[in-house]
């Protein structure tokens, strides 16, 4: 509409990027079209699993409530603080559900000594931390995050002897931080004094046998291997600080420690206060959930698929050992802030229709940011906005952490019943029971049916071969299946129409105890080559191929007909950190937009989507997909009025009044969606202009190198690798808050937002000067172009406060940057645009 004729090129690419971010747009619009909140009832969880009188099914009163295994995931003692690790534990061993119903798994995918003995420091001190929680019904049940609340710990406090429990547990705590954080040089000394005397003893042993013919020269020394030592005097199993072979973090042996023994079902109460036993227990049960580390076998020439191998070697290890009918899984620096969180996930789970529901995903709340939130690190309008609004379709996606999951989805099988969406926008729908495997089903198929999904299970021989192809040679772990699928089945009085349920008080049992076969087998289980010829990572499991392998398995879930829910509690279920360095965000993001644009060129793109997945459930996956390349588009219209105010052009002939209206009621529309989608869904209009400046940061800088990346894996096969997020340990004694905030990181991905910054700031400067001097002066072209000039510097004005540093203090590499920019834009401006009247010199 009304383009400038003098500079069509310039009308054009705003035409093109308008176009686009208009298709983008309704891509992200469509699926907020239902947005829903959900609301829980414990005291019904209660009332229908927990009973407080014995009867004929439960004559012990003991818990119906199905298990529940907590995953929780470390790669490097150095990145992620065994401290923060072992704070993640506590909260989790102090959980409010039924303590023989809860185990805890760590993996260690680091192998690390330290980690191993902080979770070992950990068990120690849970046996103080947890009675205390209980007794005085404490919140949040992570020592570090309830010691340093600032707000009063004696509220609502009626005991006489909390004070004086507070004053123990806490002086407790702080002896249990120091060992914490003393643990890597007191392993270091350790070892070195048993290196010592073990050259001691070769060098004597050589010298008995008469081995060494030069004994008396002081140059020859004994070579023996500088081990890593464990305070019983042997070998630690996994990596060594020297990286001998065998002991490193990429070719180490697998290792299973059972921290705590599984709880019996019976509550034990503890005793009164005395030197050993810190707070009286006398009327509180002390016994502890189950807690198991786990670091699973590493070997060089082996795809160990970093997390989701992790996270697949965890659920085949707690298969054998515990086999909870549902698994949550946490990382390392996102602890239980809310102790009743798995009973309000299990709200979900266990109630009419919750035998479809494959995950609850809560939503990520961070802590540590900085009260500005200069990079939108809570992602709010992402948790609180997007998340709840596909509530309402077929659920939320997965987004890596505080999500519980029902086991049986994760093993790749489909739900009991489904609904298939067919014709135009899936508007035709029919129900489909699968119970029973269809004759004839062609091999590509990608059905997984419960092998015990019927009443009569016929075990026979072929039909365990069929298991072991898709699952491994364990037999145990085999065999774990059908009574993990019992342990997620409703009652009775809840099952669906063609759903089988169980009767009440089935779960109100003892677990069988562990043994010593059961732990071999859980070691063989987390072998480097267990998963070959299986369907570990392709249909079973967390499944491979992608950095955003979490994105990919909830989207693998729905595709088979799963539901999923967003559980949003009154008081936040989780808490974690979150990158509040520039660098380290941008890093994040990219990581985050080159998985998108892994999904967009694989089979997970929700273009190939199976009937079962509803039409505006499939938009939402597409658009995870594709927003990466709206960043070409974003690059070239952050250009654009730089380039109008250099040039002179505007993208319209002149500002007249149907152009102004036309962008006025433009920006009126979106600006009331906008209100509309911060009234419902209560955030505020701070969260929502960060969100809409790092949009477009993000999309100048981390996006359009995504897509490079992203592109070059798919063409040239070029592989991606991500350094692990560093996690904070919090700020240090006289160290001040939010220091990492102001730490200057340089990278390449920081090199377009400059760039266009400079950009419209000399333009800006030329173009006024233009107007200034000049005897016809085009006011309104230049108000045009200074007017986008400035949205897009509004929206990029976080990225240059981070430029600046500390107390505005700008790093040399900037300056350099910025005066090479400079430079080539005036080159640039003088050459295409040289000034009137200038003289032309000739050379004779």
């Amino acid at each position: 509409m009304h383009p400038n004729h003098e500079a069509m090129w310039l009308w054009m690419m705003s035409v093109i990027c308008e176009i686009w971010f208009a298709y983008s747009w309704i891509l992200d619009q469509l699926p907020k079209l239902c947005p829903v909140k959900r609301v829980t009832d414990l005291s019904v969880l209660k009332e229908r699993f927990e009973s407080s009188e014995p009867n004929l099914r439960n004559p012990k009163k003991f818990s119906d409530l199905p298990g529940i295994d907590v995953f929780v995931s470390t790669a490097d003692a150095d990145k992620e603080p065994p401290l923060v690790t072992a704070n993640t534990v506590l909260s989790i061993l102090a959980v409010d559900y039924p303590v023989e119903k809860v185990s805890c798994y760590i993996s260690d995918d680091g192998g690390s000594l330290v980690t191993f003995e902080a979770l070992a420091e950990a068990a120690s001190f849970a046996r103080t931390w947890v009675p205390f929680c209980r007794k005085h019904k404490i919140e949040p049940r992570n020592p570090e995050a309830y010691f340093g609340q600032k707000r009063d710990p004696l509220k609502n406090k009626v005991r006489l002897d909390f004070v004086r429990d507070r004053r123990r547990v806490k002086r407790e705590y702080d002896e249990f931080k120091v060992r914490i954080n003393a643990l890597p040089d007191s392993i270091r000394r350790r070892s070195d004094a048993y290196n010592a005397q073990t050259e001691i003893r070769a060098k004597k042993k050589q010298m008995e046998l008469g081995i060494n013919n030069n004994i008396n020269n002081p140059s020859e020394t004994v070579k023996i291997p500088k081990a890593t030592w464990m305070s019983d005097g042997s070998h630690w199993h996994g990596t060594w600080s020297s990286a001998e072979e065998g002991h490193s973090k990429g070719d180490h042996a697998g290792i299973i420690q059972i921290m705590l023994v599984p709880a019996s079902p019976e509550p034990f109460f503890g005793q009164e206060a005395d030197e050993e036993n810190l707070v009286d227990t006398t009327e509180v049960d002390i016994r502890l959930p189950m807690l198991v580390y786990v670091s699973r076998e590493k070997r060089p020439g082996f795809d160990h698929n970093k997390k989701a191998g992790a996270m697949n070697a965890l659920v085949r290890a707690s298969a054998i050992m515990s086999n909870g009918a549902f698994i949550l899984n946490l990382d390392c620096d996102h602890y239980i802030y809310n102790s009743s969180a798995m009973r309000e996930g299990m709200c979900f789970m266990l109630d009419r229709g919750g035998d479809k529901i494959c995950y609850v995903q809560f939503p990520q709340r961070f802590e540590g940011i900085d009260p500005n939130d200069r990079y939108a690190n809570h992602n709010t309008v992402f948790f609180d906005v997007s998340m709840r609004a596909l509530d309402g379709l077929q659920g939320p996606m997965y987004v890596g952490t505080g999500c519980i999951f029902r086991r049986i989805a994760i093993y790749g099988f489909s739900p009991p019943i489904t609904t298939e969406h067919n014709g135009w926008f899936g508007r035709k729908k029919s129900k489909k029971l699968l119970r029973r495997k269809p004759k004839n089903v062609p091999e590509e198929d990608d059905e997984m049916l419960l092998p015990i999904n019927g009443e009569n299970y016929e075990d026979d021989d072929a039909h365990r071969a069929t298991l072991a192809k898709q699952f491994g040679n364990s037999v145990s772990l085999i065999d774990s299946i059908a009574v993990a699928e019992f342990g997620g089945r409703l009652l009775h009085e809840l099952r669906g129409k063609g759903c089988l349920g169980r009767p009440a008080g089935s779960l109100a049992v003892q677990r069988e105890p562990l043994d010593h076969s059961a732990l071999s087998e859980s070691v063989s289980v987390i072998t480097c080559f267990y998963e070959d010829k299986t369907e570990w990572g392709k249909r079973v499991g967390w499944i491979y191929g992608s950095v955003t392998e979490d994105v990919v398995t909830g989207y693998r879930m729905h595709n088979r007909g799963w539901r999923s829910v967003y559980c949003v509690t009154k008081r936040d279920a989780f808490r974690g950190t979150a990158p509040i360095n520039l660098t380290d965000r941008l890093n994040q993001v990219l990581r985050w937009a080159t998985g998108s644009v892994e999904i967009f060129f694989s089979r997970n793109n929700a273009l190939f989507a199976s009937p079962r997945m509803k039409f505006l459930q499939r938009v939402a996956y597409f658009n995870v997909g594709i927003y990466p390349f709206t960043s070409v588009f974003l690059l070239v219209y952050c250009l654009l009025p730089a380039l109008s105010l250099f040039s002179g052009k505007f993208i319209v002939q002149s500002l007249d009044i149907t152009f102004l209206i036309l962008l006025l009621s433009i920006t009126l529309t979106l600006c009331m969606l906008a209100l509309l989608e911060i009234k419902w869904s209560g955030i505020t209009l701070h969260d929502w202009w960060r969100n809409e400046q790092f949009w477009l940061i993000g999309g100048t800088s981390a996006h359009p190198a995504a897509v490079i990346q992203g592109l070059l894996k798919v063409i040239a096969g070029i592989d991606i690798s991500f350094t692990l997020t560093s996690k904070s340990n919090g700020a240090e004694e006289g160290e001040e808050e939010f220091a990492e905030l102001y730490e200057f990181r340089w990278t390449m991905l920081m090199v377009p937002p400059i760039v266009i910054i400079m950009l419209n700031v000399v333009g800006i400067g030329v173009a006024v000067s233009r107007t200034v001097y000049s005897p016809f002066p085009e006011w309104s072209k230049l108000m045009g172009g200074v007017f986008f000039s400035f949205w897009v510097l509004s929206h990029l004005y976080p990225f240059a406060k981070g430029m600046m540093g500390r107390k505005g203090k700008i790093p040399t590499i900037v300056y350099l940057w910025s005066g090479l920019i400079c430079i080539v834009i005036s080159l640039l401006t003088v050459f295409v645009y040289p000034p009137v009247g200038s003289l032309r010199f000739e050379i004779p």
